[in-house]
């Protein structure tokens, strides 16, 4: 286990806030490699291995052939040809992450899911009298591996932005401390690629800037990200010199999530655009399946060659039950479309009106959680 700045500040006149962040390592592909010992030292990816399959996980002996999540699986045997294929058992992880987040809540009363594999904890307040958070963490991620024989990693600071970044700087099995003070001179030292909530457009906008750093990036005033990045421009300005005041919220309610993929030529036949409304459903699903989100409206976005952009919406009487289901209600949305008069350069799915939300209009909004499959 590696730490760094293993102290912890009592910060200015403000009582400083203690964050963890813990993430599992390889969490889909460590279960199934802990449920069957033949699969230990190999290379694991949990997903289908269909031509249209895609990797939901990838464990560590896969990803240094470069096989990662959300990669098509085609490309990641091709990457990989030891590569084994497991088919996701989603029943299974859900009930070993209630198992974690039990553990969490024993030290913790805020404690925010982001996934089955992954939370922030506030442990300002020290719930369990053990002194620090840097304790709380390790204790954590003890009582982890020993109640599942899973691995842990975590990341400990001020803020939910650094202790997020933190929790990967030393993986797997690992945990990194970034106490106040600290905290800026620990981002700048980052590519923004690492930054959450810098997806790949934006990063790659940013190096098209010149900006591949958090140091590049707190170089820049607030004018000159304004003038690039618009409303991100504050956002931005405070990330790169390690402030972050949102606060780690025990009830987030998802309002919806997604995938888009935009081409790089047109697609135009019925066939390559029904194909790629595969590739996107079964991303979308695995990501709704990760986070236990069972919506009941599916919402198909198309972006056109000159740019017109469509949203069409299906609602169906009962959640949306698995990623069969998800792309029968994105054909039905998407067959009266076809076929098309230009070629489509972006299609997107959403999932949404998840279980337990009031009802809403069909018409849907921007999604709120949107993955791009770029």
């Amino acid at each position: 286990m590696s730490e760094t700045g293993d102290s912890e500040a009592d910060g200015g006149e403000a009582p400083v806030r203690k964050v963890i962040h813990v993430d599992m390592d390889a969490f889909y592909a460590s279960v199934e490699q802990r449920d069957d010992p033949a699969l230990r030292g190999k290379p694991v990816a949990v997903g289908g291995s269909s031509r249209r399959g895609v990797v939901a996980a990838a464990s560590y002996e896969a990803r240094k052939f470069g096989v990662r999540s959300a990669m098509p699986s085609i490309t990641a045997k091709r990457q990989c040809p030891e590569l084994i294929f497991v088919p996701p058992r989603f029943e299974a992880y859900r009930a070993i992450s209630h198992q974690i987040r039990a553990i969490f809540h024993d030290y913790a009363d805020d404690v925010e899911p982001l996934s089955l594999d992954e939370a922030y904890l506030d442990v300002t307040r020290d719930k369990a009298g053990l002194g620090s958070a840097t304790a709380t963490a390790r204790l954590i991620r003890q009582r982890i591996r020993a109640e599942t024989g899973l691995t842990a990693s975590a990341g400990v600071s001020y803020n939910k932005f650094i202790a997020k970044l933190a929790s990967d700087q030393n993986k797997p099995d690992g945990m990194t401390v970034i106490p106040p003070g600290k905290g800026a001179a620990f981002v700048q030292t980052l590519s923004i690629r690492r930054f959450h909530g810098i997806g790949p457009v934006t990063a790659a906008k940013m190096e098209g800037l010149g900006i591949f750093s958090g140091a590049d990036l707190a170089a820049q005033d607030r004018a000159w990200l304004a003038a690039h990045f618009g409303n991100s421009a504050e956002w931005l300005y405070n990330l790169a010199r390690g402030v972050d005041h949102r606060r780690v919220r025990s009830n987030r309610p998802l309002k919806s999530l997604g995938g888009e993929r935009t081409f790089f030529n047109d697609l135009v036949s019925d066939t390559e655009i029904r194909e790629a409304l595969a590739h996107v459903c079964t991303v979308v699903w695995d990501r709704a399946a990760k986070k236990g989100a069972r919506g009941r409206t599916v919402t198909l976005k198309l972006r056109y060659a000159d740019f017109r952009t469509i949203t069409r919406a299906k609602s169906v009487a009962a959640p949306i039950a698995d990623g069969a289901a998800l792309l029968a209600a994105g054909e039905a949305i998407l067959a009266p479309l076809l076929p098309v008069e230009q070629g489509i350069r972006l299609l997107g799915v959403t999932l949404s009106k998840f279980e337990g939300e009031e009802e809403e209009s069909d018409t849907a909004a921007a999604p709120a959680d949107l993955l791009s499959l770029l």
